[in-house]
């Protein structure tokens, strides 16, 4: 279905957009009315939207934006229905998007683009940057802006534990040694961990490039072994796991749980600054690496909004939003501008955001950053995981 989709005539580039200067695309964008599909499980990221980048686009922009809860799959199977259905109108205008439905949306030709280069902004990021400009192994080729770039984390309580585990064997023994105090969500950052652990398994590069099926059954069956040997000590006996982070979460601050994690690895002090997690607390990534990938904005190829979606992306790309959205006390999410190539006054204004406190310093972790995995190892992981060891 998804192939005869992407078979079917359409627009291509709508060239009648990108033609245009950017003062053209501004005053196009002005008084127009905007939606945009998000993930909305956290608070402080429902926050910045809803209190910092709403009322500035339309104070500034005169553009009214509408943020509606969606991830994935929804986005997904919201722009599929639309091409089946032939409506030349979207619902959607812009969406938070990376991996998995980034390879999805371009699988069914649902993405306008390419637009980077129009924006404004595009001058202050390293698309060269491999955790920028490729996006689980696909380059994005200006098909969706990057947004925000994070490294993956285990978080613990310091006054519980004082020396975390630093590999999967240290980490297998701990589980063993500590029954019921650790367990691993059924959603994207679970998925993540398990990416993590496999690739620690086989070594980074073995699984780098195009997904090959011989060398994915290889490590997962080597990653399945490993969970279900653990399995019996896992929270619950492994009889069931949190469906969400957020549910994750909430174990570890009720003390049921001795370890959650994020994709995110300045999230411990958000989540200490929120009053949910202990301010003991304390988040690293293990000496045997973790991903670190960036999240980006799309926007669906029959929006007849383009405009103003293009001045809401180059706003939230700025240095301006970018600053806000790293603060700690608002998201902590990392940015994706390169620093240096920022007017000075900017430069010294991202070196004044106030220290990680219980975050681990992005210097001190880059070296055990591991690049993401094409998409379908994401999307075989969940279903398999479901399966060899939820089941």
């Amino acid at each position: 279905m998804i192939l005869c989709v992407a078979c079917t005539d359409g627009d291509t580039t709508d060239d009648a957009v990108l033609d245009q200067s950017w003062e053209e695309i501004e005053d196009e964008a002005a008084g127009s009315s905007i939606t945009m599909m998000m993930w909305m499980g956290d608070p402080a990221i429902n926050d910045y939207m809803s209190d910092y980048v709403v009322p500035t686009l339309q104070e500034r922009h005169d553009i009214e934006l509408e943020v509606v809860s969606g991830q994935g799959n929804q986005i997904v199977s919201t722009l599929l229905s639309e091409l089946e259905s032939g409506r030349t109108s979207s619902q959607l205008d812009l969406m938070w998007i990376n991996g998995e439905t980034f390879f999805q949306l371009r699988e069914i030709d649902a993405l306008f683009g390419p637009f980077t280069d129009a924006l404004p902004h595009s001058a202050y990021v390293d698309y060269d940057d491999p955790f920028i400009g490729t996006d689980f192994q696909q380059p994005i080729e200006g098909m969706e802006a990057p947004w925000g770039n994070v490294q993956f984390t285990l978080i613990y309580d310091e006054a519980r534990l004082q020396d975390p585990p630093q590999s999967p064997e240290a980490l297998a023994d701990w589980v063993r040694d500590n029954p019921g105090q650790f367990t691993i969500p059924d959603d994207f950052t679970g998925m993540t961990f398990l990416k993590s652990l496999m690739m620690a398994m086989a070594g980074p590069e073995t699984l780098y490039g195009s997904f090959d099926e011989e060398t994915y059954e290889k490590w997962s069956r080597e990653l399945w072994d490993y969970l279900n040997e653990l399995k019996p000590y896992f929270w619950r006996s492994g009889q069931t796991f949190p469906g969400s982070l957020s549910e994750l979460h909430q174990l570890f601050a009720n003390g049921e749980v001795d370890f959650t994690m994020s994709n995110n690895d300045s999230e411990v002090d958000n989540k200490i600054a929120e009053g949910l997690f202990p301010e003991t607390s304390r988040a690293y990534v293990p000496e045997s690496g973790t991903i670190q990938n960036s999240h980006y904005l799309g926007i669906p190829k029959h929006s007849s909004s383009k405009e103003a979606a293009l001045v809401a992306i180059n706003f939230m790309m700025s240095p301006e939003a970018q600053l806000e959205k790293m603060r700690p006390d608002v998201w902590g999410d990392g940015t994706i501008l390169d620093i240096e190539r920022l007017p000075d006054e900017w430069q010294a204004r991202f070196e004044e955001i106030p220290g990680r406190e219980r975050a681990p310093e992005r210097e001190d972790i880059e070296d055990r950053a591991l690049q993401e995995l094409a998409p379908e190892y994401m999307i075989r992981l969940a279903d398999d995981f479901r399966s060899e060891v939820m089941e």
